[in-house]
């Protein structure tokens, strides 16, 4: 992200945090609408938080970390999750999710570096029947193989 880019979002930041101050339990739904935001936590709208807010740094690095929906580095345009649960990892889930390594050369949890996708390992999808399953962004792809996974990426190049 350029300069003007992150002053702007930081400046979007201050109208977000106006609109929860004093406010009890402020705190998650300024996360949320940051993350949003940022696509991410960036540790300066952490620090703009915790000062707005009164809030330690502590306390907000922690809620951020403990909650899997949060992340303190940038994502991907969009983020491929891929079970590994008991029913898709008897199937091979683990193939694919190695196709899917190798075709983004990115590292499970990593960014690829164009910032098109972010690549993880998720449990349970509750689409069991359709073992091994990958979702990317809201749709989902079952009875996968690893050859299916250049076309799958086609359409989201």
């Amino acid at each position: 992200m350029n300069e003007l880019g992150m002053r702007e979002k930081m400046k979007k930041l201050d109208e977000i945090i106006a609109n929860h101050k004093g406010q009890q339990g402020s705190l998650m739904p300024v996360l949320h609408e940051t993350q949003e935001l940022f696509g991410y936590l960036p540790e300066e709208a952490q620090k703009k938080i915790s000062m707005e807010l009164n809030i330690p740094l502590a306390e907000i690095y922690g809620v951020a970390t403990f909650y899997s929906r949060f992340t303190l580095k940038p994502r991907g345009e969009y983020t491929i999750g891929v079970c590994l649960g008991t029913a898709c990892y008897v199937k091979n889930a683990q193939l694919v999710f190695e196709r899917l390594q190798k075709e983004l050369n990115v590292e499970p949890g990593g960014t690829t570096e164009d910032g098109k996708f972010t690549l993880e390992a998720t449990r349970c999808l509750g689409c069991c029947g359709l073992a091994p399953v990958m979702m990317i962004g809201e749709d989902v792809y079952g009875k996968l193989v690893p050859d299916d996974i250049p076309d799958i990426l086609k359409k989201y190049r």
